[in-house]
């Protein structure tokens, strides 16, 4: 009786996994493309060729760029850190690392608001040099940079550990200079992992709303982000607009999936 009861859970365990699956993932996304596409693929084609829709594509790549570059240095230089050494306050610097994920992101975008805007901690001292963070795509990547900045490292450290440092340290005991030994011994071994977390990070950054949204100020064609200008194009009723920016946001997403399933496949090869 058993045996025969448990082919019955299994399938019916599967089917409610399918069932979330299009009810959380595949319905949205239709529903973006049936929205985008409602007047025609003219119209498509014109919202995607707006001029701000097109500012904010750009901003939301240049900010990435910046972003992702930085993120994936510190990742490297803290799970080097903490994988390799023992010091006073190691535990404290984890608990900073993983700050980004317990504190709310439009709070974070607050606190820097805070702190670079006009009656912050450094606002006066940024005025006296011109120096223009907040409202401006400098606020946008430090935003970014911290939303973003666990992703790397997170991916590296438990990767990190599980290696130990044996070969490292044959490699310097060998000769090895410290620069050959991050490129033929380090880098080699955590290179999809490191790939793994680059992508994540990515996808996280040309996805952030929260911060940005409270650094930007919302300036068309000057400070909105893709998701930013998303928003406000639906906000202004524009529907066709702002879901056909929204398929720009799925492309890249699922551009980054793929990505990530090549990754854990060669994972698994290897």
């Amino acid at each position: 009786m058993k045996r025969n009861k448990l082919p019955l859970s299994k399938f019916l365990l599967i089917g409610l996994a399918y069932f979330f699956a299009v009810l959380v993932l595949i319905l949205p996304i239709a529903t973006v493309f049936i929205e985008a596409f409602a007047h025609g693929v003219g119209d498509y084609i014109k919202a995607l060729q707006d001029k701000d829709t097109l500012s904010a594509v750009w901003l939301t790549i240049k900010v990435a760029l910046i972003a992702v570059p930085v993120n994936t240095l510190f990742g490297l230089i803290a799970a080097f850190t903490l994988t390799r050494f023992e010091f006073p306050g190691k535990n404290i610097i984890i608990t900073i690392l993983d700050s980004p994920f317990a504190v709310s992101p439009v709070i974070s975008g607050l606190i820097f608001l805070l702190i670079f805007g006009r009656q912050g901690w450094l606002g006066e001292t940024l005025m006296e040099y011109d120096i223009k963070v907040v409202f401006n795509t400098p606020g946008l990547v430090i935003a970014t940079i911290f939303i973003t900045l666990p992703f790397v490292a997170r991916e590296l450290i438990p990767l990190m550990q599980s290696q130990g440092k044996e070969e490292e340290e044959a490699g310097i005991l060998l000769g090895a200079s410290l620069f050959q030994t991050i490129r033929k011994i380090i880098l080699p071994n955590i290179k999809w992992g490191l790939m793994y977390g680059i992508i994540l990070c990515n996808a996280r950054a040309m996805g952030e709303f929260g911060a940005v949204s409270v650094l930007s100020g919302h300036i068309r064609g000057k400070t909105n982000t893709l998701p930013l200008q998303i928003e406000m194009l639906y906000n202004e009723y524009n529907s066709v607009g702002a879901f056909s920016a929204a398929t720009l946001l799925v492309f890249l997403s699922l551009l980054t999936l793929v990505l990530k399933l090549l990754l854990e496949k060669n994972i698994r090869a290897k």
